[in-house]
């Protein structure tokens, strides 16, 4: 883990100190990393003496919201008239977990737009130019991890309780797969510990989160290992794809699909996974992979994406025949050179 420079930790600290109302985002179609982080550190600053709000593109899947200070987050697309006027009125902005401004949507005018001085804080490679200070390590599991070693440099450790502990965990929890990738440095590991020692329950936090699913998606979930999974053994690869039609068949809630994309890595012999889910106007593409084959590279030259070495996501404007025969075609090659 790379230490947060000093003057980036300084200029910030003053920020804070003259601070009148922070707003603290993320991307859209947020992930547990994503809401664990940014409700870690807004709970952590309420809890200093700051005036907080924090604020989503868009809602989350339901086995998040649990999470403590989830009651006060503020969805842009339920309330816009609302969140532009919070947008406007806050002078210090946390960007946590995207590395692009694009990713936060509808929101995405207004927050640049703002006047406020605004902070990135994320492990996703590549980050744009668009902050005034930019937190980016693509060595940490998580973005949770980042914010936790922020709040140890900024002086802010005193103020992590049983509630922030519980939303930082998720988050690196849920980044790593339960601890099964990206997850292999001590430093992650020692931070767990400090999390634990307030007495978070690890086993209800794993268990609101991965036992927390409706039937239906147990359903989606059987009919895509059965029916839409498309192995190709000579190429250790396999894929999941589906349609708009099938989502609506088994009632489809945001969520409903988490971790579709690892289940073929489940297969011996299959070292690179995808998702392909068919949207309005796009198909959303997820890339999973073991080892030392980089699927951020795929992502980011045919599906205007990125991401990490073993994961990362992207969408094409194309139907969904299309875009699979698009992959299979480019597949060899990508194997080959592997």
């Amino acid at each position: 883990m790379d230490k947060i420079q000093k003057s980036s930790i300084n200029t910030i600290r003053k920020k804070l100190e003259n601070s009148v109302k922070i707003l603290i985002t993320t991307h859209s179609n947020p992930d547990g990393d994503a809401i664990g982080s940014a409700l870690g550190l807004s709970l952590c600053l309420e809890n200093a003496g700051y005036n907080v709000v924090t604020m989503t593109p868009n809602d989350y899947p339901e086995f998040l919201q649990w999470l403590p200070g989830n009651d006060k987050v503020v969805r842009y697309t339920s309330n816009t008239r609302k969140a532009k006027e919070i947008i406007d009125s806050c002078d210090l902005i946390f960007a946590l977990d995207f590395n692009q401004p694009d990713r936060l949507a509808k929101m995405e005018k207004p927050v640049t737009a703002s006047s406020a001085f605004k902070i990135l804080i994320d492990h996703h490679p590549y980050p744009y130019d668009f902050t005034d200070v930019t937190i980016s390590d693509i060595s940490v599991s998580s973005t949770a991890e980042k914010v936790y070693q922020f709040i140890v440099e900024s002086g802010l450790k005193k103020f992590i309780n049983k509630s922030v502990a519980e939303c930082l965990f998720t988050g690196v929890m849920t980044d790593t797969g339960a601890f099964n990738f990206n997850s292999s440095g001590p430093e992650t590991y020692a931070m767990v510990g400090e999390l634990l020692s307030l007495k978070i329950d690890k086993d209800a936090v794993f268990d609101k989160v991965y036992n927390n699913y409706s039937a239906d998606r147990m359903r989606l979930m059987g009919y895509c290992l059965e029916s839409k999974m498309k192995v190709f053994p000579d190429l250790k690869t396999a894929y999941i794809s589906i349609t708009a039609e099938e989502l609506k068949r088994f009632n489809y809630q945001p969520g409903d699909t988490e971790g579709f994309v690892n289940l073929p890595l489940s297969i011996k012999g299959i070292v690179f996974a995808v998702l392909f889910i068919e949207k309005s106007d796009h198909i959303k593409v997820s890339f999973r992979s073991k080892g030392t084959f980089a699927v951020n590279e795929i992502a980011r030259q045919h599906f205007s994406g990125g991401g990490h070495l073993n994961a990362a996501g992207g969408e094409i404007k194309k139907d969904l025949n299309a875009t699979l025969r698009l992959f299979e075609e480019l597949l060899p090659r990508y194997i080959k050179n592997e």
